[in-house]
């Protein structure tokens, strides 16, 4: 059994409502087990003999069609690669305030001219690396709230479809997935 954490996009921040309970019941119906939710924001904790994140993450889609006619980009990862991000963000040592610091998931690595391409708008202060699916955020002078390097940035810049998640949850989550 691996234990996978699912990030949904969009849900409860904006028009898209969807109750952690019902969440809950419909990984579980689909045959997961263990299913646990973090906050209200999409997040579910679940183990699986399932090995394809990909499949996984398909499938928790389609039932969120078919069941509640929501449409919600998830994405996957294991706990193995979610605890190498919690201990890989190169700017957890500069930064003692975990709201300056998230992490954007991407569905897909982006290709290197896109990456190549991706700048900072404006004169913002904002430091970023993006390694593999992952890119690594951190706002020095500021929250995320009041940035334009925002998740729908990201995602136009490098054509990939991603969440955002601040450093807490992304510690949340890992251990969660690793409990």
């Amino acid at each position: 059994m691996t234990r996978y954490v699912a990030l949904l996009r969009g849900v409860n921040v904006g028009t898209t409502r969807l109750a952690m309970a019902d969440l809950r019941r419909l990984v579980t119906d689909l045959g997961h087990d263990d299913v646990k939710t973090y906050l209200q924001s999409g997040n579910v904790v679940f183990g699986s003999s399932v090995r394809d994140a990909e499949r996984l993450a398909g499938g928790i889609e389609r039932a969120l069609a078919d069941e509640l006619g929501l449409t919600v980009p998830v994405l996957v990862r294991s706990a193995r690669e979610l605890a190498a991000v919690a201990g890989g963000n190169p700017y957890a040592e500069r930064e003692d305030d975990p709201t300056r610091l998230l992490v954007a998931f991407l569905r897909s690595g982006p290709t290197k001219s896109a990456v190549g391409g991706l700048t900072v708008p404006g004169s913002e202060n904002v430091a970023f690396t993006v390694s593999g699916r992952e890119v690594f955020l951190h706002y020095p002078d500021g929250g995320y709230g009041r940035s334009k390097f925002t998740n729908a940035y990201l995602e136009k810049k490098l054509a990939v479809v991603g969440t955002t998640r601040n450093w807490k949850s992304v510690r949340a989550l890992a251990d969660l997935a690793a409990g």
